[in-house]
């Protein structure tokens, strides 16, 4: 449905081929919309109990496109995981399940942090307790949300209780930025893939208000299965984690573009606009610190110069081609 959601850049259709041509028997693809409750049961009741492992990340991932379509952001981010989590519980009870969730559960609270304004980007006041990234005890009450940021509220805590009640082990991976080479990045959805996209095929690039110094952390999909994978090791019931780059993978979009730009050798087309996206955040940073002390093994590999580049180096080729047959 991202195809459905973005247009045809946005499909991931291309990097399913690849992972059916490169894995063979080993991966079996099936394509059932996560809101057909009778379909999600079928496959599930196939499996059974020799199911056990279920990473959710389908969604509708668009603060704008949510606003759109509400009751089709809803179904699939909140009645699509009670779907999930009743299959799990009915046919493979025993699974680990984790959820990718978002930072965006915190509303617009983030924006209420004491924020100082630097050359580049904005910064937490260093004496602040969320200076080394946003922990889990922010609230997600009593803030503007977007109204994904609301489904995706409904889907988190859906996860929590289905852990709590009916004692499955469950994870809330509430991310930051979530990216990595085989990310299908779009104008709505996927910040760092789509930029460097636009700067290396000329496309043109809008920055939505705060004077391009709004700050994201940025964690590797490799960093991020490894933590899935450390979880899935050793479950815990009902857990919430803040996962993001933190401290070690940040950028303002001003310090993205500049990056892209040094490692691309081109220079992005852009242009600014005051109005930010509604429910955006002006400084995010996740505390990684209780997933790390949960999994001390577990460690992120890629800095954001080594994140950018990799997507560089694996798309470059792909994204030229595609230009090139847009225009043939």
């Amino acid at each position: 449905m991202r195809q459905v959601f973005f247009g045809t850049e946005a499909s991931t259709d291309w990097n399913r081929q690849h992972l059916e041509e490169q894995l063979g028997r080993q991966y079996h693809h099936y394509n059932i919309d996560i809101r057909d409750q009778e379909s999600l049961n079928k496959l599930f009741r196939q499996y059974g109990t020799a199911i056990e492992l279920v990473v959710h990340t389908a969604a509708q991932p668009s603060h704008d496109w949510a606003a759109r379509e509400p009751i089709t952001d809803f179904t699939v981010n909140a009645n699509g995981t009670l779907n999930l989590l009743e299959a799990t519980r009915q046919f493979c009870p025993k699974a680990v399940f984790i959820f990718t969730s978002t930072n965006k559960v915190y509303g617009d609270t983030p924006n209420t942090l004491p924020l100082v304004e630097l050359e580049r980007r904005w910064e937490v006041d260093e004496k602040h307790p969320f200076y080394s990234g946003i922990d889990e005890s922010m609230s997600i009450d009593q803030s503007k949300h977007s109204l994904f940021g609301v489904s995706k509220v409904a889907a988190d805590v859906l996860v929590q209780e289905y852990g709590r009640y009916f004692e499955i082990p469950t994870a809330c991976f509430r991310g930051g930025c979530l990216t990595g080479p085989n990310h299908s990045g779009t104008a709505l959805h996927g910040f760092l893939s789509y930029l460097m996209r636009c700067v290396c095929t000329g496309k043109p690039y809008t920055i939505y208000g705060y004077k391009g110094k709004q700050v994201r952390d940025n964690i590797h999909s490799h960093d991020l299965v490894s933590a899935f994978y450390h979880f899935y090791k050793a479950p815990k019931i009902a857990e919430v984690y803040n996962m993001g780059g933190s401290r070690y993978s940040n950028c303002s979009m001003l310090e993205a573009i500049e990056s892209c730009q040094q490692i691309s050798g081109k220079q992005l087309n852009w242009t600014y606009t005051e109005t930010n996206r509604i429910g955006d955040h002006i400084w995010y940073i996740s505390d990684t610190r209780k997933f790390q002390s949960h999994y001390p093994d577990w460690r992120q590999e890629y800095n954001l110069e080594q994140l950018l580049a990799d997507i560089y180096n694996k798309n470059i080729e792909r994204w030229l081609s595609q230009e090139v047959g847009q225009h043939v």
